[in-house]
């Protein structure tokens, strides 16, 4: 959850470039110039990361720090066709565009779309108009407030013909709960134009709204392909499959090459009195062989992030030793195991104020069918095989529900060992070091101290 919050701020962290980019005049050479770019780049994230968190520990946290929202937003001048008269609107602002809110965000994995809500308490215009007909004449300012303005935005990825990840399409929709306009000086047209906004009350706000909409579709249409770009690079992605799945094809080979498949767990003993039971040379083999199930979600309510993903695996295998002891007596064995597959649906929210820990809100486990070969048991063996190899598969679904619980609960302790906030800074001190987003599990597993 928290790398879902390093990763907005990433794509907020690419707008901001962009736009200091615009600005910002090198006279150095170019090596020099994307050199000093990449290093202020790391500084920036920083800065940016500590901002943000900072930010979202207040109540009611309007507008983001980072975020340079053109605030007033000037607009081209714009005629309209009244019927009866013509409306031409000059030197038109729009304010209060940077006091918005974020009400929701819903990331769908699978279409590699992004949905967003915005909203504003209130937005306000300005400008001059010039209103004329055939018989008369008006012009002088305006003010169009808005009130309970709302913004839907949806951007899509997708990867285009040369392999590259880039904006497919972004729609954007504005709607208001109440807007009240103040025409100075119309004299005689005062009524026939009061007349044309009672029966057509947005006519004002339509005029204005594609510009608005073409705005913003050209900045972030430049933003997110800016930074896909950097992150990217000249990185070609297979158009057959969606960038989600290619992005899981990638982390079972990270799985691989950071040496997890096969997996080695630590020796485990346990004495009971009497009685004492050891398991070592345990490996596991099979688990980088996850993929997709269902879909993945990420969404943003009520100021709070959370992560939903199905992924299921392929035949689980895996062998130890074994060895039990019963006063002086001891017998020394070997198991081979396997699961069919083991499928695992999860939801976890995190507060965007980061000083709360992150809850585990929904745990679902699907287990295929189990195998056990036991050898060095004598008859117990077959008694072994027996109570694994049937009584469980006949039981399983009952025993997952059964153990759903308690492992919610165990993992809800680990989370909960997890200062969020530190975790995020620690993250982004370490890309300011290396320049790479990495994340070590080892090291992530260390500090949960989870023992098997």
């Amino acid at each position: 959850m928290s790398l879902l919050i390093i990763w907005l701020v990433c794509l907020l962290h690419a707008d901001v470039l962009l736009a200091q980019d615009a600005n910002d005049t090198l006279e150095s050479s170019a090596d020099d110039a994307e050199h000093a770019a990449a290093e202020a780049g790391k500084v920036r994230i920083a800065a940016t990361v500590a901002a943000i968190l900072e930010h979202y520990k207040q109540a009611d946290p309007v507008g983001i720090p980072i975020v340079q929202v053109p605030d007033p937003l000037e607009t081209p001048d714009m005629d309209k066709s009244l019927g009866m008269a013509n409306l031409k609107m000059m030197q038109v602002k729009a304010y209060g565009l940077s006091k918005f809110r974020i009400v929701s965000v819903e990331v769908d994995a699978k279409l590699a779309q992004l949905n967003l809500g915005v909203n504003l308490d209130e937005m306000v215009v300005r400008g001059n108009y010039q209103l004329s007909s055939f018989f008369s004449k008006a012009n002088g300012p305006f003010t169009v407030l808005l009130k309970k303005v709302f913004v839907k935005a949806t951007a899509t990825l997708a990867v285009d013909s040369q392999g590259h990840l880039a904006t497919d399409r972004i729609t954007m929709d504005m709607t208001f709960g109440d807007m009240s306009m103040d025409f100075q000086n119309l004299g005689f047209l005062g009524s026939v134009f009061q007349g044309i906004i009672n029966s057509s009350p947005h006519l004002v706000f339509d005029s204005m709204k594609p510009f608005m909409v073409q705005k913003v579709d050209q900045d972030a249409r430049a933003a997110i392909d800016k930074m896909l770009d950097e992150k990217l690079g000249d990185r070609r992605l297979p158009n057959s499959i969606t960038p989600v799945d290619t992005a899981i094809a990638m982390m079972r080979k990270m799985v691989r090459e950071k040496g997890f498949d096969p997996y080695h767990l630590s020796n485990f003993n346990r004495t009971m009195g009497a009685f004492s039971v050891h398991l070592t040379n345990t490996w596991i083999y099979g688990v980088s062989n996850f993929y997709r199930v269902g879909n993945i979600t990420v969404s943003m309510f009520n100021n709070t992030a959370g992560l939903r993903f199905q992924l299921g695996t392929q035949q689980i295998s895996g062998s130890t030793q074994w060895e039990v002891g019963v006063a002086l007596m001891s017998r020394i064995g070997h198991v081979q195991f396997s699961v069919q597959h083991l499928r695992v649906t999860v939801e976890a929210h995190q507060p965007l104020d980061t000083r709360q820990r992150i809850k585990i809100t929904d745990l679902q486990l699907d287990l295929g069918n189990i195998q056990v070969r036991s050898d060095g048991a004598g008859t117990l063996d077959y008694v072994m095989e027996f109570g694994v190899n049937v009584l469980p598969n006949l039981l399983r679904y009952q025993i997952m529900d059964a153990i759903e619980g308690p492992l919610m609960q165990r993992g809800q302790e680990l989370f909960n060992n997890i200062d969020s906030e530190q975790f995020i800074k620690d993250f982004a001190q370490k890309y300011e070091e290396t320049g790479k987003m990495e994340f070590d599990v080892g090291a992530f597993m260390k500090d949960l101290k989870f023992d098997i």
